[in-house]
């Protein structure tokens, strides 16, 4: 039932799907551009229409109370900021646990303005050694989908004009906080 209401709204909002599905079962979906509160309701859209499981992280205090079984049955992750191995490899160590694993991130880390993305999704991606796939919402094409399976390679900065070169034509809700597609030098 979700996923036909979920299509029937994307259909009556003007919303079109270009989809490539991913064969592999272990990937990391970054999310791009992210400028308004609308990106998240819109994906999980997406999402339901097509049967997709995702997983999201979030530090482990806004899992405190009911509010854990909610963001849990969401996907959502809890991760401790504080732990002695770090956040990139307890990301790791829970696609490693698992046969099934689509983690969402958005490299931007807000809504707001951004001069680099944040480069935490390559990090885990050569870490537990899965793909990365583009996904996006393009406002002025009314079009959300996802596609393209990059395996990093090592080399971020060539990686990153890969990425780059994907989302140079897509657009946000709020175009004027898209910032450029990179990362700050290492």
């Amino acid at each position: 039932m979700l996923k036909t209401l979920s299509k029937t709204i994307l259909k009556l909002t003007g919303w079109k799907l270009r989809i490539v599905t991913p064969k592999q079962n272990k990937f990391i979906l970054i999310g791009a551009p992210h400028t308004s509160n609308w990106d998240f309701p819109l994906a999980l859209l997406t999402f339901w229409t097509l049967d997709f499981k995702i997983h999201w992280v979030a530090k482990k205090q806004m899992f405190r109370g009911p509010l854990h079984y909610l963001f849990t049955a969401l996907g959502g992750i809890p991760v401790d900021r504080n732990a002695p191995h770090g956040f990139i490899q307890q990301i790791a160590d829970r696609f490693n646990q698992t046969e099934q694993m689509v983690l969402t991130i958005a490299p931007e880390g807000t809504r707001s303005k951004t001069e680099y993305w944040k480069s935490g999704f390559y990090h885990i991606a050569q870490t537990a050694n899965v793909p990365i796939c583009f996904g996006y919402i393009d406002y002025k094409k009314r079009e959300l989908g996802f596609h393209k399976l990059m395996h990093p390679g090592g080399d971020i900065d060539a990686d990153m004009k890969i990425i780059s070169n994907f989302y140079k034509d897509i657009t946000g809700k709020r175009p004027e906080l898209q910032g450029r597609v990179h990362i700050r030098k290492q």
